[in-house]
Formats: structure tokens, sequence, C-alpha cells
């Protein structure tokens, strides 16, 4: 079983919730989400915000907070090989209750089909909240260009 060890960012001014599978490897290394070097999602956030790509951990989080958004995964604890999503057993989900009482979230995305199956399963029953599907940022997933990707993401624009 491995346990997810990074906590949510998020405050009082955070919007959006986005949320991701469970960190990869690399993420789990370096402490942070989206770790991994080839992962999009800075890049893709950057562009669409008209930001600068943060690069520290703490830049990130300042990015996030800045812009209204919370991060975290929709999985606590799984049986998963490597960082692959297809291999994800045995799952717990995060309970997202804390963020929704602390920030006044108005949409719930979710970062690629993992995340989607998960939350529906185990967050929606209990948060009531639909979430909207964004094609994942890994790099994964090949079917999506960058520019693709930041077409699709803009969306997290529109709260």
């Amino acid at each position: 079983m491995t346990i997810h060890p990074i906590p949510p960012v998020f405050d009082s001014q955070s919007r959006v919730l986005i949320l991701g599978s469970f960190p990869s490897v690399r993420s789990r290394e370096v402490m942070f989400y989206y770790g991994h070097p080839q992962n999009r999602f800075w890049k893709v956030l950057a562009s669409i915000l008209g930001e600068e790509l943060p690069s520290t951990t703490e830049d990130k989080k300042q990015f996030l907070l800045k812009n209204g958004i919370a991060l975290w995964d929709v999985i606590s604890s799984c049986e998963i090989v490597g960082s692959s999503d297809s291999s994800v057993t045995n799952v717990t989900a995060n309970d997202i209750s804390e963020i929704l009482r602390t920030a006044d979230i108005g949409k719930v995305y979710v970062n690629g089909k993992c995340a989607e199956k998960y939350y529906n399963k185990y967050i929606y029953p209990k948060s009531g909240i639909d979430c909207i599907t964004l094609p994942s940022t890994s790099p994964a997933n090949a079917a999506y260009s960058f520019e693709q990707l930041c077409e699709k993401w803009k969306v997290i624009t529109d709260v």
C-alpha cells in the first residue's frame, strides 16, 4: 500500500479545485505535485493564466494560491505499480470536506480519467458536486498536444 504523502494546497481565497489521481513516483520523491519534468501541468497552467512558469515548490504553491486554485488528489492510498494510473487498485479516497468548508469552491476539475473514475466512485457521493474532467497533463497522454491541452484547460479560468 502506498500512502499519499503530499498535503493539499488551498486557502480561503481558493475558488477552483483541481484533483489529480495519485502522485507519481517523481512527485512523491520531490514531495510536490506534478514533479515529473515531462508532465505538462505547470506549463499548461502558466500558459493559460499568462504567468511565468513557477520552478520551486514554494513558487508553485504561491502561483496556485495567487490564482485561486486549490490542488490535491482524489486518492489517499492505493496499490500502484510505478506511476501507472491503470495499475491502481485498493483505493482509499481523500476527504475534500476541509477544502470545501474553508474555500468557496465554484468548480471541481479532475486531471484525467483515473481521477474522474475515483472521484465519481468515492467523493461525489459525499460532496454532491459534479466534477469536470479535463484531459490528463501526463506525458502518457500523447493524444493531446500542448496547444490542445491549453485549449481544454482554459475552462478553469471561467470561475
